[in-house]
């Protein structure tokens, strides 16, 4: 299966890395690539063949991934859609709908959308699924074999989840990543270094993670095993409790949830 990519930033770059580590050699991989630096590094990091012009790009290819940003993909497909031979069509853009895409495609129909999030850089992301009505078995098959270079996979039946989907995975690493920070600015104000301050919340959240991702226990059982009655962990839940946390974190999900909407029907008018 030969593989291209359209836009070589650094969620191509990572499932490039990773289809390699899985078996695929670099002959069949592809990126067309308008930046010049870019295709160079591309170029020298992983052998592949990287070029500026389309149709060459695309020509011996059997999935094509897009890649570009959202903002870029109306233009790029005007000039996809009469090179189009029967590929499979991946897009990786967020917030554009599998039927928008479609109708800028022509009526194109083998198109998988996907939505990765950025732990993918390091091969511990998880991405989104949802294939438009006329792909086949394989179609999915291939597509989330490809995704699952770069993490797990999840399916949906219903594109409209894929609003939920961004909110909970695509944006949920800078909801991980704020707490993270919040942690360690207490542990600075605590009286712990600034190195200290570091190692100690992301090995707590990294071990946490893990212990979750290895129990068949719910989050809310687990937590209340480390809460014991009166003790320290307790009164940290409390003081939570107390300033609604738990309800302001939902509410912002939705808010994320809610945006992504707004996108898709922004580009829907195109």
């Amino acid at each position: 299966m030969n593989i291209t990519f359209i836009g070589g930033g650094n969620m191509a770059s990572a499932l490039i890395s990773g289809l390699l580590q899985q078996g695929y050699g670099a002959e069949q991989l592809h990126v067309v690539e308008i930046n010049a630096e870019n295709r160079d590094k591309l170029k020298q990091s992983f052998g592949i063949s990287a070029m500026v012009d389309l149709a060459s790009g695309i020509a011996d290819s059997d999935v094509i991934v897009l890649s570009v940003k959202p903002q870029q993909l109306f233009e790029l497909v005007q000039k996809l859609a009469p090179l189009l031979n029967n590929q499979l069509i991946i897009s990786i853009a967020a917030g554009i709908r599998a039927a928008d895409l479609m109708r800028w495609l022509g009526g194109y129909r083998r198109v998988v959308r996907a939505m990765p999030n950025t732990p993918s850089l390091v091969r511990s992301g998880v991405t989104g699924l949802y294939a438009a009505a006329g792909n086949s078995e394989l179609d999915k098959k291939n597509a989330e074999s490809i995704l699952a270079a770069v993490g797990s996979t999840l399916w949906v039946d219903d594109e409209e989840m894929l609003h939920a989907v961004t909110a909970i995975s695509g944006s949920g690493p800078a909801y991980v990543f704020y707490f993270i920070e919040a942690m360690q600015q207490a542990a600075i104000e605590l009286g712990l270094t600034p190195s200290q301050a570091r190692q100690l919340s992301l090995q707590t959240f990294a071990g946490a993670s893990k212990l979750a991702s290895a129990s068949d226990e719910d989050a809310a059982t687990l937590r209340a095993r480390v809460t014991s009655k009166g003790g320290t962990t307790e009164q940290a839940i409390l003081a939570m409790e107390k300033n609604d946390i738990k309800c302001k974190i939902i509410a912002a999900i939705h808010a994320a949830s809610r945006r992504s909407r707004e996108l898709s029907d922004e580009f829907s008018k195109i």
